[in-house]
């Protein structure tokens, strides 16, 4: 019963929400571009060898990341891999209304533990990313930048279309 409470507690802390869940899909979608990669969202990385409690991290057995870039030999499985022992080269969490930015750096932090080479925070609501090159080794990206440059893993993103205001379009479906 404990552990189901710990699981719904750390779910309701990352609660996602519209700009989230945006921000998720345009950085995975322009990411997705680059063949040098494989972008997975929402995967669950194995970290039962391992006690995060001084970065404030409950979870003892996985951890979700918001999304991982692998090296594009990591593909499609014929035989579903549920939980992945091998980390990724990337990993980008988004910062959703309901979380602490402070345990979400701290999550970074324990990401490089792990063996990450980078790690991206987004952060929606002021429309910013910064790159950790390294714990407390970052740069701040806002829409003043063209790009998002991530200079480990060679990857230059334009910024505008990460935060992008579209606009609206009226559809109408009716023949």
């Amino acid at each position: 019963m404990d552990k189901l409470n710990e699981i719904l507690e750390d779910e309701k802390l990352d609660m996602g929400s519209i700009n989230h869940s945006i921000t998720q899909v345009r950085l995975a979608s322009l990411l997705n571009n680059d063949d040098r990669f494989t972008v997975m969202t929402e995967l669950s990385l194995d970290i039962n060898h391992l006690d995060f409690s001084k970065y404030g991290i409950k979870a003892k057995e996985e951890i979700k990341p918001d999304i991982c870039l692998y090296p594009n030999r990591v593909d499609w499985q014929d035989i579903d891999i549920v939980k992945m022992t091998e980390m990724p080269l990337l990993i980008i969490e988004i910062l959703s209304p309901t979380q602490s930015l402070e345990v979400l750096k701290n999550k970074l932090y324990a990401y490089f533990e792990l063996g990450v080479k980078s790690c991206w925070l987004a952060i929606p609501s002021i429309e910013a990313i910064d790159i950790y090159s390294k714990p407390k080794q970052h740069k701040t990206f806002t829409m003043n930048d063209t790009e998002v440059i991530d200079e480990c893993l060679e990857i230059h993103l334009p910024m505008q279309k990460i935060f992008r205001k579209r606009h609206k379009l009226d559809i109408n479906c009716a023949p």
